[in-house]
């Protein structure tokens, strides 16, 4: 019995298919946004970071170290004088990203009424009062504080206080650390999207820091912060999915995936480890409680470094 020739339907599924892509880029390139970031809206940006994040904790030979972290050194310029260990003592490019600094290079500030200090080494990019319950990215892009505490019933607490927003890029320190006086009150993760967090990301996707995967740790003041109330938001990113939250804050429980868990009022103090970015991304500050309406921030933008003080009371 005579059969139709397949090639029709085959040219047919090529056509449809070339069709599709160059539906696609001629969509990406009509786009406001970046091509370099428009081309993350169809990359799988979770299996990426997966997959990212398992190569950079692959032990490396301790013959390739120093070439392959060495390359990385001199790429984004890290500043090795001031790590704990030498080059040579970093098992994978994940230790070094995690690496600790030598003890006393980080000293906290003078403690004064209602200081927080920052809580990372990177860039104060943006900064302001919450108000009508959001915050504010980049060029003018709102974002919703309730939104960005997820887990957290109560976050219209927050209104009227200070959002600060600091950025850390690939060479920076990447451990957080605490930056108040006060009592812990609860820790969570929110899963999310992982998109990148930088200039072009934040000034183009839409609610960034409440889509993307974070984990938060809440705090109340104490002693010289009494009446404030601060929330650390560690924003992950493509790439940076991993933020940990240290253990003692977790008191030998489970982060759920997405959700918090409560901390009895464990005490902390300005420069006590909070928890560790696997890669660099974001830090979004919130300054909240019956005193920020008299705190006010003295970084007004740029680097800062962990310890340094951003803001107190008038």
């Amino acid at each position: 019995m005579w059969k139709s020739s397949p090639r029709p339907r085959s040219r047919r599924a090529a056509a449809l298919l070339l069709g599709s892509v160059l539906g696609v880029i001629t969509w990406m390139t009509m786009s406001s946004w970046p091509l370099s970031l428009s081309l993350l809206r169809v990359y799988p940006k979770k299996l990426g970071s997966a997959a990212a994040g398992w190569a950079a904790a692959r032990t490396l030979p301790g013959g390739l170290r120093q070439a392959v972290l060495g390359r990385f050194v001199k790429a984004y310029g890290l500043d090795m004088s001031e790590a704990e260990h030498p080059l040579s003592g970093y098992p994978s490019l994940q230790a070094l990203f995690t690496r600790r600094l030598k003890p006393g290079l980080r000293p906290q500030a003078e403690e004064a009424p209602g200081c927080v200090n920052s809580p990372v080494d990177g860039v104060l990019i943006a900064s302001g009062r919450i108000q009508a319950g959001q915050a504010i990215q980049a060029k003018g892009l709102p974002y919703r504080i309730s939104e960005l505490l997820k887990h957290d019933p109560s976050a219209a607490r927050f209104e009227g206080g200070f959002y600060l927003t600091l950025y850390l890029s690939p060479k920076d320190y990447h451990r957080i650390h605490v930056p108040i006086r006060g009592l812990v009150t609860a820790v969570g993760r929110v899963e999310g999207e992982l998109w990148p967090v930088n200039g072009a990301s934040t000034g183009h996707v839409p609610r960034l820091y409440e889509r993307n995967r974070r984990a938060t740790w809440v705090a109340l003041g104490t002693g010289p912060d009494e009446g404030l109330e601060v929330a650390a938001v560690a924003v992950g990113a493509t790439h940076v999915g991993g933020v940990v939250i240290d253990e003692r804050w977790l008191s030998g429980r489970t982060l759920p995936r997405d959700g918090s868990l409560g901390v009895d009022l464990l005490p902390c103090a300005p420069g006590d480890d909070l928890g560790t970015f696997r890669f660099g991304s974001t830090v979004v500050l919130l300054v909240g409680g019956p005193g920020a309406a008299r705190w006010e921030p003295e970084a007004a933008g740029g680097p800062v470094r962990v310890g340094q003080r951003l803001g107190r009371f008038r």
